[in-house]
């Protein structure tokens, strides 16, 4: 039995009257688990035909699945692989709201650990430029993995606050996600550390910094632009209050009206008991009306036109026409179709890491950039060594030489331990000559190892290794 807060308990009764028993009753009940298909590495449709482990469609979310309790998804090759990301249902409506086009410039201000950029890359299918932003160092750290995991090369991860980034991004992006750090009541059903840290005070904390954010988030958005705010919480002094200041004080800011959206309406019923006509455009997420936890959901237009881009200052790109040249041989060494990358010039050192950034990433100087595109490798004396992210970005048909190992073979299980595997091969191969190859399982790119003598020698990243 879940033990809720008591004042907690009575603040809610007050505002949900005649449902708060329906509401309380829920904490008893177990809660929704789900996942979400990465289309930047499987079919959705596919996917889910020929998956053993998933059931229902999550309502509001175009690739998002429900899974039983009892089953793991986190202990399986493909989450490896970034095939999908393990995500609370009700956080999947935040980006489907958002409704990011590829091309677009998008900002996730508050992105870890990484839920909501990873969804809003699938959706930009590879064209584009991503922002992601963390303000605590360790969570940064979390986010850029997931980054790397999910096979995303068109993203900037960054550890600032948000007044900094709105100094480096003014009128920036066209569309920005606030995923407010919040009193977290809304996840009272799986974390206890949040039930234990409630209190009246630390939501109106909260409440300041919610204000604060935004108000830098807006500066960043262009004209024209649209801004989904969200939270995890019920507090109205988190949600509607600061939406409700934030319009006041922006009066070229308007809430937008997604509820006849087909498919986004179900299971988000909104909030009709409290404020202003403005405020019941908004959605709630109710976990006794939905199978999903708490969520509160605002999506803001920034009104006026679009204006032309202003002119950003780019970052010192990579010269170096010795480090360049073997940077060339390894692309012609490992894909098939090399010109994919030899035809961008956006690569940077940081010490011996080369990346690749976005076209669309300006200057780097002044902010703290924790991944600043693609991680394409280390240079290191007289030979360049492929990182672990390329290998998570590439398919199968993209490069010359690959290992297809299936998901249930205790092969895949020996690779993911660090382990070498040796010829006569139980699995397809493709070899085009000893040196890197990629290794595929299902189909679905998971790491690197090197051949050499008929052996296969691991690189799969030590700190990933199963035990």
């Amino acid at each position: 039995m879940i033990q809720l807060p008591d004042k907690f308990v009575e603040k809610m009764k007050g505002l949900l009257g005649d449902e708060s028993d329906a509401f309380l009753k829920s904490y008893e009940e177990d809660r929704a688990l789900g996942l979400r298909i990465n289309p930047l590495k499987a079919d959705p449709g596919e996917f889910v035909r020929q998956s053993s482990f998933l059931s229902e469609p999550v309502p509001w979310a175009s690739e998002g699945f429900y899974y039983q309790a009892g089953q793991r998804p986190g202990k399986h090759p493909y989450h490896e692989a970034g095939v999908y990301y393990i995500q609370e249902p009700s956080a999947m409506a935040v980006v489907e709201l958002l409704d990011p086009m590829p091309g677009e410039k998008i900002l996730d201000l508050c992105a870890a650990p990484g839920g909501k950029t990873t969804h809003i890359a699938g959706k930009l299918k590879g064209k584009g430029f991503l922002l992601s932003n963390e303000i605590h160092p360790a969570r940064a750290k979390i986010l850029a993995q997931n980054v790397e995991r999910m096979g995303i090369g068109n993203s900037v991860v960054t550890n600032e606050d948000s007044h900094s980034l709105s100094l480096k991004f003014p009128e920036f992006f066209d569309r920005i996600v606030v995923d407010a750090p919040c009193s977290g009541e809304g996840m009272f059903r799986k974390d206890e550390a949040a039930r234990l840290e409630w209190s009246p005070d630390h939501v109106e904390v909260c409440a300041r910094r919610q204000r604060e954010i935004l108000e830098n988030a807006a500066g960043m958005l262009k004209s024209g632009g649209t801004m989904v705010y969200s939270t995890c919480t019920f507090s109205p002094e988190e949600n509607e209050q600061v939406i409700e200041s934030f319009l006041i004080s922006h009066p070229d800011f308007s809430v937008v009206d997604k509820g006849e959206r087909p498919g986004l309406s179900h299971g988000m019923p909104k909030w009709s008991k409290y404020g202003s006509e403005d405020l019941k455009k908004t959605f709630r997420i109710w976990p006794h009306q939905s199978e999903g936890e708490g969520h509160y959901l605002a999506v803001l237009k920034k009104e006026g036109d679009m204006v032309s881009e202003r002119k950003r200052s780019s970052p010192a790109y990579l010269k170096d026409k010795v480090i360049w040249k073997e940077v060339e041989l390894f692309l012609k060494e490992l894909l098939a179709d090399p010109e994919v990358f030899l035809d961008r010039k956006e690569y940077i050192l940081f010490g011996e890491q080369l990346y690749l950034l976005p076209p669309e990433m300006i200057d780097l100087k002044g902010i703290k950039v924790i991944r600043p595109g693609l991680h394409m490798g280390t240079i290191k004396k007289n030979r360049f060594e492929p990182s672990h992210a390329l290998a998570l970005s590439l398919r199968k048909e993209e490069v010359l030489s690959w290992a297809e190992i299936p998901a249930n073979h205790e092969d895949i299980v020996k690779y993911l331990k660090g382990q070498t595997l040796s010829a006569p091969f139980s699995w397809p191969v493709r070899l085009d000559k000893k040196g890197w190859v990629l290794v595929v399982t299902d189909g679905y790119s998971i790491g690197f190892a090197k051949l050499a003598a008929g052996i296969l020698k691991n690189h799969y990243p030590k700190g990933l290794r199963w035990m």
